[in-house]
């Protein structure tokens, strides 16, 4: 028979009864709630070597059909290794056959696109370049 504790949580000042299963709450596991594909997607990206996707460069990513594999976020990952030991604030890399304008001391990736679409481009507020 299952167990049924009183739980504190009131509901216009009554005290509800909580039914629980007869398993032990110390062996029991937690379910999490489902992610959003944007989510499960962002925590990918910004849990490898500390490099994060800013919403804009996530949107871009996804429109322009660029796609990253774990190698290549290590690369860029050292390519702002590289920038910062310079003392660059803000970088253009270029990587891949890719174009990423990266804030460097937020370790955060603005903008992303293929050199195809960059070469018609020009890029202002930069203090350094890392070819990668």
């Amino acid at each position: 028979m299952p167990e049924i504790r009183f739980n504190p949580i009131l509901s216009a000042g009554a005290i509800l009864p909580v039914q629980t299963s007869g398993i032990n709450s110390s062996t029991k596991q937690t379910q999490k709630p489902s992610e959003s594909f944007s989510e499960v997607f962002n925590n990918a990206l910004t849990d490898t070597d500390g490099v994060k996707f800013s919403k804009h460069a996530q949107t871009r990513l996804e429109s322009r059909n660029i796609e990253l594999d774990e190698g290549d976020l290590k690369k860029l990952g050292g390519a702002v290794d590289a920038a910062s030991e310079k003392g660059v604030q803000d970088s253009l890399i270029f990587m891949n056959g890719l174009a990423f304008i990266v804030n460097v001391p937020d370790r955060t990736v603005v903008t992303a696109m293929s050199v195809n679409e960059a070469s018609s481009n020009v890029f202002t507020n930069i203090d350094g370049a890392v070819i990668a």
